[in-house]
């Protein structure tokens, strides 16, 4: 009788402590989650910033954070950058706080981080190697990536993730590196098309007209102007205004044209202080763009 109370007291203990063991594995990551609505707020503040025209604050016009916001680095599909961070914060937030598994939430908390900090290095060290600039906001979105990593690395369970540390390191690198790898391909027109014969042409013509094409190889607006002509960008009456990067002394030679914004265009003495699309730089210099096209079908 006796034996028989201790047996069913034991099981009656049973489901309470895998109603515990249950209530643990079901609760929300308030740490990972709580870090993640913070990347949120920022990427939200940058969205909206992009769709509505606004420079965020500490972006003053022509600042290393205005030049970024500026790049072509700035916007991916289409759409601003910090809207694909938005996206990538509200789904860490929503793993955090809904995802039952323990195991399960974690690898993909780890991955997704991963992939995040690797492609918030790439851009600032764009931002730094090739604009030679720096966006606070960027920074505080690294630091924040970079901090879910760190947090979600120290709570790794005991069975994750069903291997050792190098293969699963080895595997989350490679995903890291497709991604930055694509997406630098992706901005950087790598994998553009061949050489526009209308395009080179045209380049040629304005190389031959006198036309001359100031701008500065840190200056997005000269990036979005080479964008224009694709291939044939290497063809343009092009003078480097800052060989020296951004912050050194003007080239002498824009000095002397009076040149005090990027990209400038001077076309039979008249001064264009924008981009200039290439069926207008045809229109202003007596290029027949229409009748090449024709003649080239």
């Amino acid at each position: 009788m006796a034996k028989a109370k201790r047996k069913s007291k034991g099981s009656s203990q049973t489901p309470k402590a895998a109603a515990r063991v249950e209530a643990l594995r079901k609760e929300p990551d308030w740490l990972v989650a709580g870090l993640a609505l913070v990347g949120v707020a920022i990427t939200a503040y940058l969205t909206a910033g992009a769709w509505l025209s606004a420079a965020p604050a500490f972006c003053a016009e022509g600042s290393g954070c205005d030049l970024i916001q500026q790049s072509e680095w700035s916007t991916l599909l289409g759409l601003p950058i910090a809207f694909w961070g938005l996206l990538l914060y509200a789904l860490l937030a929503l793993i955090a706080w809904r995802m039952p598994s323990r195991l399960k939430r974690w690898r993909r908390l780890w991955f997704l981080a991963f992939i995040g900090v690797s492609i918030s290095v790439y851009l600032t060290a764009v931002g730094w190697w090739v604009l030679d600039a720096f966006c606070p906001w960027c920074l505080l979105s690294l630091a924040t990536i970079s901090a879910l990593l760190v947090v979600v690395f120290l709570r790794r369970p005991a069975s994750a993730p069903g291997m050792a540390w190098g293969p699963w390191l080895l595997r989350s690198g490679g995903a890291g590196l497709a991604v930055v790898v694509a997406l630098h391909l992706y901005s950087s027109d790598l994998l553009s098309r061949p050489e526009s014969p209308r395009l080179a042409a045209l380049a040629t013509h304005l190389e031959e007209s006198g036309a001359r094409y100031y701008g500065a190889s840190w200056c997005p607006s000269c990036r979005t102007q080479a964008r224009l002509f694709g291939a044939a960008s290497e063809r343009l009456p092009y003078v480097e205004c800052s060989p020296g990067g951004r912050g050194t002394p003007m080239a002498q030679v824009c000095v002397a044209a009076g040149i005090s914004t990027y990209p400038t265009w001077i076309i039979f003495g008249r001064r264009f202080e924008e981009v200039l699309h290439p069926r207008e730089l045809a229109q202003l210099t007596g290029f027949d763009w229409d009748g090449f096209g024709r003649a080239m079908q």
